[in-house]
């Protein structure tokens, strides 16, 4: 267990939710559909029929300050979207 870093809960992410019952979550690299799938039913209790998964690479980053010119590399992860059986919803708010 502990593939699941976090959910996506962006603006992009919600809209797609709504229209078609898909949730995304930022995922472990080295996880797998089958490993992601199996930690998303004993997490929240749903039935997941399908699993997306994709790859993003760090970018590098500058930005000019007082103090000169500041570089940097943004973190590279692994997203997984996730398809839930028809009438299942994750609710990631009833924790606050």
């Amino acid at each position: 267990m502990g593939y699941i870093i976090k959910p996506l809960v962006t603006e992009k992410m919600t809209n797609i939710t709504e229209k078609q019952n898909k949730f995304g979550f930022i995922v472990r690299p080295e996880a797998n559909k089958v490993e992601i799938k199996n930690e998303i039913e004993a997490l929240y209790n749903v039935t997941v029929t399908g699993i997306s998964t994709c790859r993003y690479a760090g970018k590098n980053k500058t930005r000019y300050t007082k103090a000169g010119l500041i570089k940097g590399r943004t973190n590279a992860f692994k997203k997984a979207i996730v398809t839930l059986k028809e009438g299942e919803t994750i609710d990631f708010y009833s924790n606050i």
